[in-house]
């Protein structure tokens, strides 16, 4: 059985939760984990980069000199990789970096990512968070009391605009929904602030 304490907004214990063990308390996996947060850097990348080949580059359509007879090498056109101004060898084309990680694997690494805040103890989890009107100020005011000072990553069970707004202007914070949540947000963030009801949620898509 694994107990956590949970917190009000204002940093003071108001019970404990239970937290399932097949997902907050399983062995950690280092090389799962890389593989995850490869592959999701792999599928952030645009992959537009594009460099002109000796093809597209424009002019070069004249032969520089005759072939023979000059003594200097042989050139057949000024837009050769070998010239100021002319097309790139094996240069960068448009693509796509994207490929997919086998479901369970990826289920495996997120678990592994939430074992892990668990076993360091950066896991703090809140009985709610809900404000009137979107104010950083309140927000800063409850990572205050939960003496939180390094880079939170704060998951919600659901949409909540007042919250998320309230994070955004504090570059130390990010909020994530339950079915937003990635490893390498988890593994980025030194603390992870989690409400009850996404605690509930995680352990019912993701057992």
């Amino acid at each position: 059985m694994l107990n956590v304490n949970v917190y009000n907004m204002s940093g003071k214990e108001t019970g404990t939760i239970e937290l399932n063990e097949k997902i907050f308390a399983v062995p950690v996996n280092v090389a799962l984990l890389h593989e995850a947060v490869k592959n999701y850097l792999a599928n952030q990348r645009q992959g537009t980069q594009s460099t002109l080949t000796r093809t597209e580059v424009r002019g070069g359509g004249k032969k520089p000199w005759r072939q023979k007879g000059t003594g200097r090498a042989r050139q057949g056109s000024i837009r050769a990789p070998q010239w100021k101004g002319g097309g790139v060898a094996l240069g960068p084309k448009p693509r796509s970096y994207k490929y997919s990680m086998n479901k369970k694997a990826r289920r495996a690494a997120l678990r592994c990512a939430l074992s892990a805040h668990v076993a360091d103890g950066s896991f703090i989890v809140l009985d709610s968070l809900k404000f009137d009107a979107p104010k950083t100020k309140d927000m800063i005011k409850v990572l205050g009391a939960l003496n939180v000072t390094d880079k939170a990553l704060i998951v919600l069970a659901g949409p909540d605009a007042n919250v998320v707004k309230s994070v955004n202007n504090i570059p130390t914070a990010k909020t994530l929904y339950v079915n937003t949540l990635n490893v390498y947000d988890l593994v980025k963030f030194d603390k992870l602030i989690m409400t009850a009801d996404a605690v509930n949620k995680v352990e019912e898509v993701y057992l």
